[in-house]
């Protein structure tokens, strides 16, 4: 069955839509905003990113789930992990995806841009590595996130992109890392390494991007999903990995810049699809009930189908 999120975590959008009236409220209100929470239970143990822990960066913060306006998000990560969500042995097709969530490289969007697309991957085969990447330090007490958050939306609004790049580099880092270890453990975890791609929502989809067009050629994705990621023209690789893109027309961040990156990829002589959706918004994870972006995964998979990328081995 189609998996949807009826009310998906906008991430940047929602916070956007808040900012005017977040300011007016007294800090009690503002605080319940985002109501701490226990962990989550992950789907499967995580597996650390490095061998060794990183150092934490001095008045480094552990790490802290909230509910924000009713969605679970991760924050101050320093310690990057993936998650394996395998598919059954007799559904396995030997490729694999590593999965992105967004959140403004501030917070990341563990289910719905996570653990729920890994999950449906899985289901058809498909071995699914949830990243959870560094993000930006952020204030504990939730009161303070979010003056702190409704006070920088206006940057993030009239230039998302450079107002988060940044912030990218660690997930960029850890973007590549990730896809060596998989590949390193790929007859552990029954894949081939020649099909290992990625796929990376908002933030995810920035970082995502940044690994096809800065890691050495061994280093990069063997495909990838662009999901919600800005639309700007970008200098493509002569040897880019085919790309799947998805995002709303009516996306308030990036919903109005055309499509220069699939242009810059289609003149490159690269693989890539589009799918452009009616309505959806920004951050509609596996699909916005009542909208067609409820095709995306799908679709994706439709792809993956066609490129011959899930053959049995």
């Amino acid at each position: 069955m189609q998996q949807t999120i009826k009310n998906a975590p906008v991430l940047a959008a929602m916070i956007a839509s808040l900012a005017a009236v977040v300011l007016a409220l007294p800090a009690k209100a503002q605080g319940s905003m985002f109501e701490r929470i226990a962990p989550p239970p992950s789907p499967a143990p995580q597996v650390p990113l490095y061998t060794s822990p990183l150092a934490m960066a001095p008045g480094g913060l552990p790490e802290v789930w909230d509910r924000m306006m009713g969605n679970p998000v991760l924050r101050n990560i320093t310690q990057p992990t993936l998650t394996p969500v395998l598919p059954a042995p007799g559904k396995a097709t030997g490729a694999a995806v590593i999965v992105l969530p967004g959140g403004g490289f501030t917070m990341l969007a563990m289910d719905s841009e996570g653990w729920t697309i890994a999950r449906w991957l899985a289901d058809r085969g498909i071995a699914a590595f949830v990243l959870k990447y560094r993000t930006a330090q952020t204030p504990a007490d939730e009161t303070v996130l979010l003056g702190s958050l409704a006070k920088s939306m206006a940057g993030l609004m009239t230039d998302p992109e450079n107002t988060m790049v940044p912030l990218a580099p660690p997930a960029v880092a850890d973007g590549i890392a990730a896809l060596k270890l998989v590949r390193a453990n790929a007859a552990k975890w029954h894949i081939d390494p020649a099909r290992v791609g990625m796929i990376g929502f908002s933030a995810g989809a920035m970082a995502t991007r940044d690994v096809v067009l800065s890691a050495d050629p061994a280093s990069r994705p063997a495909f990838f999903g662009y999901i919600y990621g800005p639309m700007r023209e970008v200098t493509v690789p002569a040897d880019a990995p085919p790309m799947f893109a998805g995002l709303a027309l009516d996306d308030p961040l990036f919903g109005k810049q055309g499509f220069g990156i699939v242009n810059a990829w289609h003149k490159a002589g690269r693989p890539v699809e589009l799918h452009a959706y009616e309505q959806g918004g920004h951050g509609f994870g596996a699909g916005k009930l009542g909208t067609t972006t409820t095709m995306l995964l799908p679709e994706f998979h439709a792809w993956l189908a066609a490129r011959g990328l899930l053959r049995k081995p």
